[in-house]
C-alpha cells in the first residue's frame, strides 16, 4: 500500500494544493489558508513526506515529492488544481507542474528559482542537532539549547513549532531530521533541465530576499514562459508570513485573472 500524504482541507470550490517549505509543515499557510477558502477555493494543506503529520522515508527528491503530490490528486478524487508552493514546496510545484502539467490550472511559486541552491541550512540542522531528547522536558528547554546556535528568535519560533509530545514526558520533532540531514544537496537541487509547464505562472519574491534575482529571469522563462514575477514589498524570504495582505492581494489577482 502506498503512502498518503496528510492534509487539512478548508473550504469548497476551486482545489488549490499548498505546500510549505523545508522544516516546515501545513499548520505554517493555516492563517492564509482559511482566507482563501473564504475566495470559494477548496484549500488543501499538505505535509510533505517527512514533515508535519506525513510519512517518514529515506527516499527524498523533487521527482519523488512531485509524484507523492500526484497520489494526493488521485486519493482525493481530483483532476486539476491550483499548486502554490513556498521555497523548497515551490521547488516540488514546479517539478509536479512539468511532469503533469494537464493536472496543473495555475502555478504559483514563492521565492524560490529554477536553479541549483548550494547547501544554506547547515548551521540550522547543527543546532537542531544538539537537541536531547532523553533530557528535554519542555519547549522553554529546547528554545535555552538552540539559542547557542541559532540566535534569531523567529527562526527558532519557526522550528519549535514542529515540537510534539511522541509519548507522555517525551518530546520529539515532527520533521525526519536524520533524512533532511543526509539530504541537504537534493534540498538545493533543480527541476529537470528540459522540464517545461505552458500554464499561467505566478512568481512571487520579497524585496528583501535574495532567493530570486533579476538574472533568474532567463532561466524561469525557458521553464515557464508564460511566467510573471512580482515583488513583495517589505518581505523577506518568509513573504507570505511577513506581508500576507500583499502576498493575498497578488496572489488572489492572478487567480482570479
Amino acid at each position: 500500500m502506498t503512502e498518503r500524504l496528510h492534509s487539512q482541507i478548508i473550504g469548497k470550490g476551486r482545489p488549490l494544493l499548498i505546500l510549505h517549505g523545508f522544516l516546515g509543515m501545513s499548520d505554517n499557510w493555516k492563517t492564509l489558508g482559511s482566507t482563501y477558502a473564504e475566495s470559494n477555493f477548496e484549500v488543501h494543506l499538505i505535509d510533505q513526506r517527512n514533515h508535519g503529520k506525513s510519512f517518514w522515508s529515506s527516499d527524498f527528491d523533487y521527482g519523488v515529492l512531485s509524484n507523492d503530490l500526484e497520489g494526493y490528486l488521485n486519493d482525493h478524487s481530483l483532476e486539476k488544481a491550483i499548486i502554490l508552493g513556498h521555497s523548497m514546496g515551490g521547488k516540488t510545484a514546479m517539478q509536479f507542474a512539468c511532469s503533469y502539467s494537464e493536472k496543473t490550472e495555475k502555478l504559483i511559486v514563492a521565492d524560490i528559482a529554477p536553479k541549483y541552491y548550494p547547501p544554506h541550512h547547515q548551521w540550522i540542522i547543527d543546532g537542531l542537532n544538539t537537541l536531547d531528547f532523553d533530557t528535554i522536558k519542555s519547549r522553554s528547554e529546547a528554545d535555552d539549547i538552540l539559542k547557542e546556535r541559532i540566535s534569531d528568535w523567529g527562526v527558532r519560533q519557526f522550528l519549535l513549532k514542529n515540537l510534539y509530545w511522541v509519548e507522555k514526558g517525551k518530546l520529539g520533532l515532527r520533521f525526519n531530521l536524520d533524512v533532511l540531514s543526509e539530504k541537504m544537496n537534493e534540498i538545493g537541487e533543480n527541476i529537470n533541465t528540459t522540464d517545461r509547464y505552458t500554464g499561467p505562472t505566478l512568481f512571487l519574491r520579497g524585496d528583501r530576499s535574495e532567493y530570486i534575482v533579476e538574472s533568474d529571469l532567463p532561466e524561469i522563462k525557458k521553464h515557464f514562459p508564460h511566467a510573471i514575477l512580482e515583488t513583495v514589498s517589505n518581505a523577506g524570504h518568509w513573504l507570505h508570513a511577513e506581508n500576507p495582505e500583499q502576498f493575498l492581494e497578488k496572489s488572489l489577482s492572478f487567480l482570479n485573472s
